[in-house]
């Protein structure tokens, strides 16, 4: 590395507009889904497993509560989800899939393939990518 300190050789500058870039790579594909790229983690994660709580959620997601709720009100006012109280714990906000959501899966199957075409990349690089990043995507303390 010729200079620590040049823009080009920072990993922070290259994560931060690969994460831009990527969410712009998506946004085309998860329109017709009628998708934002943040809507279509939440869709994820609830088609992964659902019902969740939204703290469970958000956790999963790495997001803050306040963060994910307009998130699923959304999703929930697109028919998508359903929000509703534990019965037998009021503070429990649970999110679950409505038959439209769980139907969107089927449709969804399809981005994971759109993305690596957009990009010229095959699964192999894909999950090489994807594994080279796990160490900047979990939480690495103080």
């Amino acid at each position: 590395m010729d200079d620590p300190l040049k823009l080009e050789n920072q990993v922070c500058f290259a994560l931060v507009t690969a994460a831009r870039n990527v969410v712009s790579l998506y946004r085309p594909v998860l329109e017709p889904l009628g998708l934002t790229h943040p809507q279509y983690l939440v869709m994820l994660a609830l088609w992964e497993s659902a019902p969740r709580s939204l703290s469970g959620l958000a956790a999963e997601l790495a997001m803050e509560p306040a963060t994910l709720s307009p998130l699923v009100k959304r999703l929930e006012a697109q028919g998508r989800v359903v929000r509703a109280r534990r019965a037998d714990d009021e503070r429990v906000l649970d999110i679950d899939l409505t038959d439209e959501g769980q139907a969107l899966r089927e449709a969804a199957l399809e981005v994971p393939g759109a993305i690596m075409r957009r990009v010229g990349i095959d699964e192999q690089a894909l999950v090489a990518l994807r594994d080279g990043l796990a160490p900047f995507a979990r939480s690495l303390g103080d």
